[in-house]
């Protein structure tokens, strides 16, 4: 197992298993801002901003948001920085086929909002 990845992806797994999405957007972008080309960042990042926006009632900005997601996780192999990608897609992929045709809901109604689905994040080995 790859063991020099930084501090903030591991703190990323704990805040995201938490349901903290906020700060996984924060802790991830700090990575991301040095490698933009690491696509595959870029997409745990959109992901942790879409459950983000959803739980707070924004459909559409979660829908483009997994959409963006699904896009940056499309090209890489099955585990790639000690996460199983392919879990994550099959995610994304779920949750976009749960959102409401909508664009938003006030605060106050988001509890009557379809559930998404549970995923927790763990490192595996790298193939």
């Amino acid at each position: 197992m790859r063991s020099n990845y930084p501090m903030e992806y591991y703190e990323f797994f704990v805040s995201f298993n938490e349901g903290d999405y906020y700060t996984c957007h924060d802790l991830i972008e700090e990575i991301w801002m040095i490698d933009k080309q690491n696509l595959f960042l870029k997409g745990l990042l959109q992901m942790s901003v879409a459950i983000y926006h959803y739980e707070y009632g924004n459909v559409k900005g979660a829908r483009q948001m997994f959409q963006r997601a699904q896009e940056c996780f499309e090209p890489y192999p099955d585990v790639f920085w000690g996460l199983d990608t392919n879990e994550l897609r099959v995610f994304v992929k779920k949750c976009l086929h749960i959102l409401p045709d909508i664009d938003a809901v006030p605060y106050e109604r988001t509890k009557e909002l379809p559930a998404l689905p549970n995923i927790y994040l763990y490192l595996q080995d790298d193939v």
